[in-house]
């Protein structure tokens, strides 16, 4: 017998919409989850240019709440989504589908019209990016191509924005998707950038609320629909990367400066007062908003899809007989493995030395270079203080003892949550109750070689 609703535990549920996939997790008023549920985040190739299939997700997300309304009173949904993602609607809906960031908008000529138009990277914290990474790119496609479409847009939403707006009616803008690499906002002074008071778009972008602001209550239709509570209340949201970042920002005061490593697709290093060295548009640095809307140095890589391209779909296990043996025979992983963006854009990534033999060593391999990438990232911004490592690869466990191995001191922890992006989102609607920023120190690993092997991996990579 499926218990009564009085006797239902109170939970939330974050729509986690990541660049690979998508999530639904329902966590109690404690911090547990419950139940989590994943779905690809695909691409569709049909329609005017490459875009998000949101028909699908949405339809998957109220299935999922369907089931999710049998195990809990669902007090609140907060959406959480990547960057560099933006949806042009009216009334009625979408006026165009939602493109994907990796699409590259327009030809040479679109391309050279953007540049002379995008604010200076001083003014916007935002380096120049392929594809569609600078979301005002996008925007001005979308203006120059479909006039008319563009025309009747309503709102602007960043994406964790859209979904609220979904699910609850209410539009509403939010800083840290804003202050994502987008050129549309200028981080440092807390207003719009150049570019977007040039084009007059300020209309177009709905009123700010914080990410922690409720907007509304569930659409009646879609609480009927799906069986959750009628009050259940749609929080902003907040872009992903700045999801992992809340708990060590909440506990900053008492714990002192660190880096905090947000691991996925994308491993994005943010100093929260920790970085020394000024900021670099050439090695994909940029100035970030953190969810009080505090410009945060940052700088990233794509190492989940750079990790896959080396180590396969389905990584192997290894121990520390596959990493000695390529480090010992020199054999190294020399970026990039990805196009899009990072400290090496536009270096062809390849293998030098000894090929790796088996999977077990393509995955040890692997490891050893996202290790490298996000150490010549700590160096770059000049970090100090505590590393903290977010995300997938916590489920490493070499990830985070060869990291510290490579410098005298370096005090690396790893979160006791395999998600901050969840736990971050999760925060937004517990304002007040966050728990600790819980890490467990590693032992620094000291493989015989290894330095050495990374400032072989610096000079022929041509790190600066």
């Amino acid at each position: 017998m499926s218990p009564g609703a009085g006797d239902l535990v109170s939970g939330t549920v974050v729509l986690d919409i990541g660049k690979t996939n998508a999530k639904l997790t329902l966590i109690d008023a404690a911090g547990q989850t419950l139940a989590e549920a994943r779905t690809p985040n695909t691409v569709r190739r049909d329609g005017p240019y490459p875009h998000h299939d949101t028909e699908r997700l949405w339809s998957w997300m109220l299935d999922q709440l369907r089931e999710l309304s049998l195990l809990a009173r669902i007090r609140a949904i907060v959406p959480v989504t990547h960057g560099a993602t933006a949806a042009l609607i009216d009334d009625a809906g979408l006026v165009l589908p939602v493109p994907d960031y990796e699409h590259v908008p327009g030809d040479a000529v679109d391309a050279a019209r953007y540049d002379a138009l995008r604010p200076p990277f001083d003014e916007s914290g935002s380096p120049q990016l392929p594809a569609g990474l600078n979301l005002g790119r996008q925007l001005d496609w979308l203006q120059a191509r479909f006039p008319a479409e563009f025309a009747r847009t309503q709102h602007v939403l960043m994406y964790p924005q859209y979904w609220a707006w979904r699910l609850c009616g209410v539009a509403a803008s939010e800083v840290t998707s804003l202050g994502c690499h987008t050129d549309l906002w200028r981080p440092r002074v807390g207003r719009w950038s150049s570019l977007v008071e040039r084009l007059g778009w300020e209309k177009l972008f709905p009123p700010r609320r914080d990410a922690w602001s409720r907007l509304g209550k569930l659409r009646p239709e879609l609480a009927a629909d799906t069986g959750l509570p009628a009050d259940c209340e749609i929080v902003c949201g907040i872009h992903d990367s700045n999801a992992s970042l809340l708990r060590h920002l909440l506990t900053l005061q008492q714990s002192g400066p660190c880096t905090v490593l947000s691991t996925g697709t994308w491993v994005i290093a943010a100093a929260l007062g920790s970085a020394t060295q000024p900021l670099v548009e050439a090695q994909d640095m940029l100035a970030n908003c953190n969810v009080f809307g505090d410009a945060v140095p940052c700088i990233r890589f794509m190492g989940g899809r750079e990790f896959g391209a080396i180590a396969g779909t389905q990584p192997a296990s290894f121990g520390l007989d596959e990493l000695q043996r390529l480090i010992a025979q020199q054999t190294l992983a020399l970026p990039c493995f990805a196009e899009t963006g990072g400290p090496f854009a536009g270096q062809p990534g390849r293998i030098t030395g000894p090929a790796p033999k088996t999977p077990a060593e393509q995955a040890a391999l692997a490891t050893l270079y996202v290790v490298l990438m996000a150490d010549h990232c700590l160096a770059a911004l000049g970090t100090t203080g505590r590393v903290v490592v977010e995300g997938a690869f916590t489920a490493n466990p070499w990830f985070g003892p060869l990291l510290a191995g490579l410098a005298e001191g370096r005090d690396v922890t790893v979160s006791d949550d395999s998600s901050g992006t969840t736990c971050g989102a999760w925060l937004l609607n517990a304002w007040g109750s966050a728990p600790e920023a819980t890490a467990a120190p590693v032992a620094a690993l000291n493989l015989p070689g290894w330095r050495a092997y990374r400032d072989a991996w610096r000079t022929k990579a041509g790190a600066k």
